[in-house]
């Protein structure tokens, strides 16, 4: 199964989704929308939130991507292009494919990761999605408790945040920077 990416209006993925799927039933298992936990802080208050893993982008599980399926999401509002470009549709590579597929397989929410923190301040991932990416960790901030991580779809490369929890009973470095 070869999966395509495509971007919408950022904020009207799950509107586009819902559209896509009621103009078309079979859409519910094809299109993927992975999302993240995040602690934010708003008025005061820590909250967990959802937020997108890809703001802007939604994927498709499909063996063919035929001229139909272009038709109807060229058709609903928010849709902006096909990847790499709309005259030059091609399913992720390897490689890209391999990277979404990695947070997949924590469900279409990836929640938080546990981690720990070496006698250095480095960070240890425990469990959770930041494992086996902890080479590709640009910025840890434990204050907020997220890791800036940097990934490349389509040879475009960007940073996205993933949260994170510190084992209980662990030693927490003093604060600085890191």
């Amino acid at each position: 199964m070869r999966i395509y990416a495509f971007q919408v209006r950022t904020g009207m993925e799950n509107r586009f989704i819902s559209m896509a799927r009621k103009r078309e039933p079979g859409m519910a298992e094809a299109l993927v929308w992975p999302r993240r936990r995040l602690r934010i802080r708003r008025q005061g208050e820590w909250r967990d939130a959802l937020a997108p893993l890809f703001p802007g982008y939604l994927f498709l599980r499909t063996d063919r991507l035929d001229d139909g399926i272009g038709r109807l999401f060229r058709s609903l509002s928010g849709f902006i292009r096909f990847l790499p470009a709309n005259d030059r549709i091609l399913p992720l590579e390897e490689r890209d494919q391999a990277t979404l597929n990695h947070f997949l397989a924590f469900g279409e929410v990836v929640d938080k990761s546990v981690v720990t923190f070496d006698e250095n301040r480095r960070i240890r991932v425990v469990s959770g999605p930041l494992q086996g990416l902890e080479g590709r960790i640009v910025k840890v901030d434990r204050r907020k408790g997220r890791a800036r991580v940097r990934l490349d779809i389509y040879a475009d490369a960007f940073e996205i945040d993933l949260g994170f929890e510190i084992l209980e009973g662990s030693p927490v470095p003093p604060a600085a920077a890191t």
